[in-house]
């Protein structure tokens, strides 16, 4: 699955947050030219405005995304959802990396490790 490479702040000033892509926050009051648009939204620019969330939180094309049948189980079953550190004893760094269900995954011993996951659990 591929991801998008380009300025990440800009998607996330047009679609909001989207925890994936980066822990940088826009500047409130910041130089930009502000765009006015109408207080209705249509179906159509909700819908393209989840799909294209969709799209950079979870690395994906739009040919993947035409094919929806098992769309949600690949998403959630990917490394980077789950938690990105050791599968069955192993290293990954991979995150599209897709667990099984019988994978054994855990994390390292050490104190930020365990931080992360803790507030990761809470959320």
């Amino acid at each position: 699955m591929s991801r998008y490479r380009g300025p990440r702040l800009k998607k996330i000033r047009r679609l909001g947050a989207l925890p994936g892509l980066t822990r940088k926050t826009p500047k409130s009051g910041s130089n930009q030219k502000k765009k006015f648009h109408s207080g209705k939204k249509e179906q159509y620019r909700i819908r393209l405005q989840e799909k294209q969330k969709l799209r950079f939180h979870y690395g994906l094309t739009e040919r993947q995304l035409l094919r929806c049948q098992v769309l949600l189980q690949l998403l959630e079953m990917r490394l980077d959802n789950i938690l990105f550190r050791l599968v069955n004893g192993r290293i990954v760094d991979i995150p599209s990396f897709r667990c099984k269900p019988r994978d054994i995954i855990t994390t390292k011993d050490n104190q930020r490790s365990k931080r992360l996951v803790q507030n990761s659990l809470l959320m």
